[in-house]
């Protein structure tokens, strides 16, 4: 495909990485020459100096012969205006716009799927295609980790029938120090499957006799209803949460509050007085603090030692990343910590910090949705890029797909990737290698090597017979 991509930042640059080591034909367009080069120098892309929004620019980069425009600089209005000019001048096929300020995103009527038969005077609002947020699709992702204790990592799919859970295994569940095969004698009800094991950072595709180490980080895939047991396998049941500490009130810790605190009980820490008088107006429950994180008083005050689960949320990486470490020296239970800079994630994962969150990554899957070939509904990223889940969608028949009318055991899959379940009209299916895969299934994989996607979208593409 042949992609632009607005904004060199970091998802715009981790974008670009992703994409152009998939063979797609790569234009990055930033006002930061010295970003660019930066770009330049480690991957095979074009680079393209200029106001993104500007049609001159837009053009020059290729615009009127693109497959896509991703929007993803550090304002809302070029990334908006950006995917406009590109809809009305170029024609481009599909438009992605990255928008962050909630003042734009709760007017739904702004953003117009264009049809481009119609006149331009029938246009109303912004014409894109994707609209991508990334302060929901993080707080989605820390809800979800604050309603399973003890994960590294949820995912849905399927609309929630289906959930990837990632976990640490300790010692004391009952799984550790066995084989895999002896979850199925002792489940013998619950049906799930282990996707992948990460061993010291080393993938283990998983067998029947693989034993589970204290340590390894496990992914596995069940159904919803399932998780818990499934969970409670590989580490001692952590208690459900009850009390959430919320450092920083911009927009992902308004949302967070706003999304928990009819469920917990939600205090949040805020140093900017206007800010938080206009937390406290908005939110209902949630108790509203003024003051610095890094003030231990302050967390003393508040009984820290009590908290189930600390969550770092402002924009500086810095201060994350040192109220976490006071809130966990001071007893909070948890320590969920958000990270802009792909560099330290890696450094303080897994120490006193319990789970890093990127932001970036989080965002890099929703935008990979759009970009994979076949039917793809669902693509997420993880272990900062590593490895990466996909949802897709079999169509045609015997003849015309080299899914369709197989069993799984008959499926070439390339090295590295495991099906994790299929669902079949809302009823759930663990992968077994007796079941046949039908027309409209939707199939989940895991990957541990990326560089395999390619091979991937193939099998799920339908051949020229199907027509």
């Amino acid at each position: 495909m042949k992609i632009l991509i607005l904004g060199a930042g970091q998802v715009g640059g981790t974008l670009a990485e992703n994409l152009a080591n998939e063979a797609n034909d790569i234009t990055v367009i930033d006002s930061d020459s010295a970003r660019l080069r930066e770009l330049q120098d480690r991957l095979d892309i074009r680079t393209m100096h200029g106001r993104a929004s500007y049609p001159t620019v837009l053009r020059q980069a290729g615009a009127e012969d693109a497959d896509m425009v991703i929007a993803v600089t550090n304002s809302d209005e070029t990334n908006m205006v950006a995917c406009q000019v590109s809809k009305l001048l170029y024609k481009t096929p599909t438009t992605i716009c990255r928008v962050r300020a909630n003042a734009y995103l709760a007017k739904s009527e702004l953003f117009y799927r264009r049809d481009m038969d119609k006149d331009l005077d029938s246009l109303r609002g912004f014409p894109i295609d994707v609209l991508i947020s990334p302060e929901h699709l993080v707080t989605k992702h820390i809800t979800r980790l604050i309603e399973y204790p003890g994960t590294l990592q949820v995912l849905e799919f399927s609309k929630g029938l289906v959930r990837l859970v990632a976990i640490r295994a300790t010692k004391g569940g009952p799984l550790v120090g066995h084989e895999l095969s002896y979850l199925r004698t002792h489940m013998p009800k619950i049906d799930t499957r282990v996707a992948a094991i990460f061993r010291k950072d080393r993938a283990i595709m998983p067998q029947g006799d693989t034993v589970i180490e204290d340590g390894d980080e496990v992914f596995f895939i069940a159904a919803s209803d399932h998780i818990r047991s499934v969970m409670s396998e590989l580490q001692p049941l952590s208690k459900p949460y009850k009390r959430i500490f919320i450092c920083g009130g911009g927009n992902i810790g308004y949302r967070l509050a706003n999304t928990l605190e009819s469920r917990y009980q939600v205090k949040i820490l805020e140093r900017d007085h206007d800010r938080c008088v206009m937390l406290s107006e908005r939110l209902r429950k949630t108790v509203v603090l003024e003051g610095n994180a890094a003030d231990k008083d302050i967390l003393l005050e508040e009984n820290i030692e009590n908290t189930d689960v600390f969550c770092a949320v402002t924009n500086d990486d810095e201060a994350n990343i040192m109220a976490s470490l006071l809130a966990k020296r001071l007893g909070a239970r948890k320590v969920l910590t958000l990270i802009n800079n792909p560099d330290y994630v890696d450094l303080i994962q897994g120490g006193d910090i319990d789970v890093a969150i990127s932001p970036q990554q989080t965002t890099i899957g929703s935008l990979l949705t759009h970009v994979r070939r076949g039917d793809v509904v669902n693509v997420h990223s993880l272990r900062r890029g590593a490895a990466e889940a996909i949802e897709a969608i079999a169509h045609g028949d015997h003849r015309s797909s080299k899914v369709v009318g197989k069993r799984l055991d008959e499926i070439n899959l390339p090295p590295g990737t495991t099906i994790g379940a299929i669902v079949r009209h809302n009823e759930v299916l663990i992968a077994h290698d007796h079941i046949r895969v039908q027309p409209d299934d939707h199939v989940i994989l895991f990957l541990v090597d990326k560089t395999r996607i390619r091979d991937v979208e193939k099998l799920f593409q339908v051949g020229l017979t199907f027509f």
